[in-house]
């Protein structure tokens, strides 16, 4: 199954910071089995919009690391919400639930995650550890959702 990542980050598109998040999600997603395709865009809203629908036409989830914030170059919600055709707020809500019991900033996340036609989009936070939490979050449910998403019928719907 093919996964994307990608990093929403002025100073790694410029090379004057590394990608550790990125880093971090490709090596998260690979030990799940995905085949990881990664990006790197600047904190630029067409640009976002556009590497999101690219990925999403060829992977059954994207997510993406940065601009969730409230600094005035955080702008991937706002690139990301006109994409989705259906909203998941459950998983928005549930990694900044998990994030505010380790620091008050996940007040400050304005994440989206949501259907772009198959394809799950989730925004994760720019830093290292945000995305290692927000990817324990996802993960138990990760599999499930694209079965679902992709409309396998044998997939039942399960509570957990």
């Amino acid at each position: 199954m093919r996964a994307a990542v990608l990093t929403v980050s002025d100073g790694v598109h410029h090379g004057t910071r590394d990608d550790r998040s990125g880093e971090l999600l490709e090596e998260l997603l690979r030990a799940d089995g995905f085949e990881v395709e990664r990006r790197v865009v600047p904190d630029e809203r067409s640009d976002i919009s556009t590497a999101i629908s690219t990925l999403a036409a060829e992977s059954a989830v994207v997510l993406t690391t940065g601009g969730t914030g409230f600094a005035p170059r955080d702008v991937t919600p706002e690139a990301t919400r006109p994409l989705l055709e259906r909203e998941a707020p459950g998983i928005a809500e549930a990694i900044r639930a998990d994030a505010l019991t380790r620091t008050p900033h996940a007040l400050l996340s304005r994440g989206l995650a949501g259907l772009v036609g198959a394809t799950l989009v989730v925004n994760l936070p720019g830093s290292p550890g945000g995305c290692r939490d927000g990817y324990a979050v996802l993960r138990p449910a990760l599999r499930h959702a694209l079965e679902l998403a992709a409309g396998e019928q044998a997939s039942a719907h399960r509570q957990t």
